[in-house]
């Protein structure tokens, strides 16, 4: 790895004053040689992070305000945006990823002609609670997109500029980066990081959490199957309910017809709901189509907006 390379790092905080001193000192202790920035995106803490940030007056670092509590994705992205190096890093601000683990990572992008290494926590501190969630979400997106990452929650990643610039972020994507750059066709590739219980601060991770995780799954498999053509799905659906309805009918009719009574069977009822909502779906897909058709003319708009962008001037 050419040590001459700008590397930008990446943290989104929220509450983590009593981390970001620390992790500086660490990624400077982890990257002595390299030429680096520190972007510390905050996401409308609560407490001094920001503060913080501004005293320690490292040239090094540039501290990203957002005006307001946009969430991690947002915060990750607007750190990308602002970012100038010729590869991009991201990791938590909770000292829980380890800073040294960014020299092989980028040895290995290099190498073995990668656009994205991602970490793997083998001994991952963290609790039951958090981690059993985590391997079901990883074994439901290995599954549903193909992608053979162990870890998609490490937040330790390490990007050539252009993958990272591609990303498109907002929601709660940031736990789905990974997949994310796949499908923008990017090379992936991960290896075992070092990971550190939380010393300070309170881990944001809640039951919620998993829900979100879920609802964003299922968001980002449509994306990934149906985003450019929305019909199949919404209308295959169409045609299933819609197919069945009348398969219904022909049958009550045929019994009708036969003199039996049919007007007090939910049969019926059945029947003709199944033709409305395959008639709807249809509907749906069409509309959906038109939708993408519109999103994909119209212009960008970052999901965030900056309140202020402070650096030490180099000298």
């Amino acid at each position: 790895m050419n040590t001459t390379d700008l590397l930008s790092i990446v943290i989104p905080v929220y509450d983590e004053q009593d981390n970001v001193i620390l992790l500086t000192e660490a990624i400077e202790s982890a990257l002595k040689g390299y030429h680096y920035e520190i972007i510390f995106v905050d996401d409308f803490s609560m407490d001094n992070t920001r503060n913080v940030v501004k005293e320690m007056k490292n040239p090094k670092v540039v501290l990203i305000e957002i005006k307001k509590n946009y969430g991690q994705s947002s915060a990750t992205m607007a750190g990308i945006d602002y970012a100038k190096g010729d590869y991009i890093i991201t990791m938590d601000g909770d000292l829980q990823n380890d800073p040294t683990d960014i020299p092989k990572m980028l040895d290995l992008l290099k190498s073995g002609d990668w656009d994205l290494v991602t970490g793997i926590r083998k001994k991952r501190q963290d609790s039951l609670f958090k981690t059993f969630p985590s391997k079901i979400a990883n074994f439901i997106i290995r599954r549903a997109t193909k992608l053979k990452i162990t870890d998609q929650g490490c937040a330790l990643k390490v990007f050539t500029r252009e993958t990272a610039k591609e990303l498109n972020l907002y929601g709660e994507f940031h736990r789905f980066i990974a997949v994310l750059a796949f499908m923008n066709g990017a090379r992936i590739t991960e290896v075992d990081v070092k990971h550190h219980s939380r010393k300070f601060g309170v881990s944001k991770y809640g039951l919620g959490r998993t829900f979100k995780v879920l609802n964003d799954l299922f968001l980002l498999i449509f994306q990934r199957k149906y985003m450019q053509k929305p019909i199949y799905l919404f209308g295959n659906m169409g045609y299933f309910f819609f197919i069945s309805g009348i398969l219904i009918n022909l049958y009550l009719l045929v019994v009708k017809l036969m003199g039996n009574d049919i007007g007090n069977r939910p049969l019926l009822i059945l029947g003709v709901l199944f033709i409305l909502v395959g008639i709807q779906l249809f509907t749906i897909g069409i509309v959906t189509d038109l939708l993408m058709r519109t999103y994909y003319e119209s212009q960008n708009k970052k999901p965030y907006f900056i309140r202020k962008i402070t650096s030490i001037e180099k000298k």
